[in-house]
């Protein structure tokens, strides 16, 4: 008698038991790509920050106007700008707040009371004078290709803590493009999940900004073999064509969905939340309900360990009326952005939550249509708050005037480095293999500002 193997081995010189050892490794192989690509994953070093909040400001607000005072604007209103046009003094008076002093406008009050909490960056450039170029450049890294957003980046670099939710949602994404929360060449389970607008959020609501979450004609079993029937089909076409990155993406979305049928709208339902907490985002307020709600399913979806939240407000673009249009954007985003950072900080998540402050560019010190501004890439204020950066510092610098960096300049290269340097991501070993090059969020540029590191 002899054994199997052994009969494989002598049998057909052999040839039987190679068969068989192929089959295995096939096995073996097929096992490891099963792998779930949303699993957390270790950082290149000890990270800082374990999640992002993105408070992305379409439209470009005016850093003269809310985070980056000049005296010297409001000497010289109404004399002739640097590049044309008369001078525009802020209509909002600024003021140091904290024990860092850090001078804030009067439009951001609620803010200005976090300011030992908050690193302004003052010095912000970018190459795209234009919206949808600015935006997809604050987002990938590059207006000229398509490209992964930093979403998707981080996505892919740490992976999720929670399978049964998306690891980068979208909340009521900028207008535009869909670049801006994508994958491109990225496997697409780390695209981000875009969830509808918060005036749809109502309380109680469980969930309606994702109408297809649920099935209600099929059980959980019954949908549960419909869907292995269709992964069946998805493997069978991914075994003959072998590389299929989109067959693949749907597969594990197929499965990512069904496990959130049952978490998201739980998690979205915020009937539970006491009406402390209502009114600390202020969601019982008309003008700030909508971003309020936006503001506290973020902190939501951060506690239940989604790794990367966007939250999107606008319009931001005010080339006229901007002592009415920019005051009405600030009240309605100001005190959720307060509650935001008051009950991230009083749950303890604030030192490992980065919240990021800021939109494509800044706009002008020069009047436009005698109460606007124009587009200004060229210096701007974002801020950054929690998740290892200091509080109340300012980092960086315009001149006296606000149309330029001209101090400790923080490229838009630079400030991707930053947020994954605190995510402890090295963004030059954070890299993809596509056609034939090594791709990275910051191309070949980029350098951490070392400096806002508490």
């Amino acid at each position: 008698m002899i054994s199997r193997r052994q009969l494989l081995q002598t049998t057909s010189a052999g040839f039987g038991y190679l068969a068989f050892a192929g089959l295995h490794s096939q096995r073996v192989a097929a096992d490891a790509s099963s792998t779930n690509p949303l699993a957390p994953k270790a950082p290149h070093f000890p990270a800082r920050a374990k999640r992002v909040i993105f408070l992305c400001m379409q439209g470009g607000p005016s850093h003269v106007d809310t985070f980056d005072y000049k005296p010297q604007l409001t000497k010289d209103h109404g004399k002739r700008g640097k590049y044309g046009g008369s001078l525009l003094k802020s209509p909002w008076a600024f003021r140091q707040h904290g024990d860092g002093g850090l001078w804030i406008s009067d439009i951001f009050p609620n803010v200005a009371k976090h300011a030992d909490d908050l690193t302004l960056i003052r010095s912000m450039q970018c190459d795209q004078p234009v919206h949808p170029g600015a935006m997809t450049q604050m987002h990938t890294g590059t207006a000229q290709f398509i490209r992964p957003s930093l979403g998707a980046w981080t996505l892919y670099g740490l992976g999720t803590e929670n399978e049964s939710l998306p690891g980068f949602i979208s909340l009521n994404p900028p207008s535009g493009s869909s670049r801006n929360y994508g994958s491109s060449f990225l496997p697409a389970i780390y695209s981000g999940s875009k969830v509808g607008r918060a005036s749809r959020f109502g309380r109680g609501n469980s969930g309606e900004s994702v109408p297809d979450i649920r099935n209600p004609k099929l059980s959980e079993k019954q949908q549960r073999t419909q869907l292995d029937l269709i992964q069946r089909l998805n493997e069978e076409k991914l075994a003959r064509e072998k590389y299929q990155p989109g067959i693949e993406g749907m597969i594990e979305s197929y499965e990512l969905a069904f496990r959130m049928q049952d978490a998201m709208p739980e998690l979205m339902d915020t009937s539970g939340e006491t009406e402390a907490t209502l009114n600390l985002y202020g969601i019982n307020n008309n003008a700030t309900e909508s971003f309020g709600k936006q503001c506290l399913l973020a902190r939501r979806f951060a506690e239940a360990g989604v790794r990367f939240i966007e939250v999107t407000h606008g319009n931001w673009d005010q080339h006229v009326n901007l002592s009415v249009d920019h005051k009405a954007r600030a009240e309605a985003c100001d005190q959720p952005i307060a509650g935001l950072l008051q009950d991230l900080k009083q749950r303890d998540m604030l030192k490992d939550t980065l919240v990021i402050w800021g939109g494509e560019f800044g706009r002008t010190p020069a009047a436009q249509g005698g109460d606007g501004r124009n587009h200004n890439n060229k210096g701007y204020t974002t801020w950054m708050a929690g998740g290892g950066v200091k509080g109340g510092f300012s980092y960086g610098a315009t001149d006296e005037h606000g149309y330029e960096a001209i101090e400790n300049k923080c490229h838009i290269h630079d400030w991707h480095a930053t947020i994954l340097h605190l995510l402890g991501l090295d963004h030059e070993q954070l890299t993809y293999r596509y056609a034939g090059r090594d791709f990275r969020l910051t191309d070949v540029h980029g350098n951490v500002a070392k400096d806002i590191l508490a």
